[in-house]
């Protein structure tokens, strides 16, 4: 029997089929979700214009040889091996004619296939809903510190070890910071940013801590959620002291990508203008353009980074006052293991001293 299904009963199924264009799947899909159109990008464009020059009858008659043919190929193709007891759920952007039209031949294959009420839209408000739901509860330990702290490498660390973690900057695809573009990586779509974000939070045991690092609202192009920022602000937060000259050597390793693009870094450094002035910057793109990354980045986080996070993050956590401090001289990959080790022990209420021999040694909280 066919039947329109829930967002919620996803997971009951083999495969999630997105039938939509490549182009709207490229902006943001059901997580795990593979890609059948029943129109390319260019069909659906031809398509769209016949129903406003032609009408509707003309466009379904020529979409739907099209739709005739996409399906043909898919059953050939991405569909052949499938089993008899193979069950599919298939989704558009409303759950009409697209959804609608695949779901109907594979269930006259055979397949148990069913269609996504209400299709991508319907996903989309499950996103913004669990969200608004979830975000203000969500039992987050955040994780600050100046820039060249390791903060993404002790998040990084603290799944490894076994810990629920919120990997902004992973998600958003970009480091946080004025240089934290990554090379030919995109950042994702807005769209697809949160959902990103409620695939994760969705799955969160509320018992346990979530560790996020402490980010301003906007990770380059892309807004957290408001709700999220929320609870961002008044979340607990441990904050790494990390020695000057530690902070230095790692963003040294981390960023030593930005000495092949020297052009690339100097324009990055041109907003700064009105903050440093046009002397100070062409000093710095100077650096840039000579591959002088320590100078530069010495430059950098004691005349630009670190005053503006003494000015910013007490007024942008609200517990910040009540924050527990780790300091740090070493910021290897040893090092922000013992790192994410201690910071485990103090969310746990468990003081440093019942931590690994190696958290003991490195840090005083």
């Amino acid at each position: 029997m066919r039947a329109f299904v829930r967002v919620t009963d996803r997971h009951a199924f083999d495969t999630i089929i997105d039938a939509r264009s490549p182009a709207e799947f490229e902006i943001d899909h059901i997580p795990g979700a593979v890609n059948c159109p029943v129109l390319d990008n260019e069909e659906r464009r031809i398509v769209g214009t016949l129903y406003k020059q032609a009408g509707a009858f003309e466009a379904k008659r020529v979409g739907g040889a099209m739709v005739a043919a996409n399906l043909a190929r898919h059953l050939r193709e991405q569909f052949a091996d499938r089993p008899v007891d193979w069950k599919p759920l298939v989704y558009c952007w409303r759950g009409g004619l697209r959804s609608g039209s695949m779901t109907t031949w594979l269930r006259m294959v055979g397949w148990d296939a069913q269609q996504l009420a209400g299709g991508y839209k319907s996903w989309r408000r499950h996103v913004i809903d669990t969200i608004a739901a979830q975000a203000p509860v969500l039992p987050l330990v955040v994780v600050c510190g100046a820039t060249g702290s390791a903060k993404t490498r002790v998040l990084h660390a603290l799944a490894a070890q076994g810990e629920q973690t919120l990997d902004l900057e992973g998600l958003a695809r970009h480091k946080g910071s004025l240089l934290g573009a990554l090379f030919d990586i995109p950042q994702p779509s807005q769209t697809a940013f949160e959902t990103a974000i409620a695939a994760v939070i969705e799955q969160v045991d509320m018992s346990r801590p979530l560790y996020v690092e402490g980010e301003s609202a906007r990770i380059g192009r892309l807004n957290l959620p408001v709700p999220l920022v929320g609870r961002l602000r008044a979340s607990a937060c441990i904050e790494i002291q990390a020695s000057l000259p530690a902070r230095l050597d790692f963003l040294l390793r981390d960023y030593a990508y930005l000495g092949d693009r020297p052009a690339w870094l100097a324009d990055q450094l041109e907003p700064l203008k009105p903050l440093h002035g046009k002397d100070t910057i062409a000093a710095w793109q100077a650096m840039a353009h000579a591959g002088n990354l320590p100078q530069l980045f010495a430059e950098l986080v004691t005349k630009h980074y670190d005053p503006s996070y003494a000015r910013s993050q007490s007024k942008h956590f609200h517990a910040w006052q009540a924050r527990r401090v780790l300091t740090a001289d070493d910021l290897s990959p040893q090092g922000v293991e013992a790192i994410a080790r201690a910071i485990t022990a103090i969310a746990t209420a468990q003081t440093p001293a019942t931590a690994s021999d190696s958290a003991r040694d490195a840090f005083q909280s």
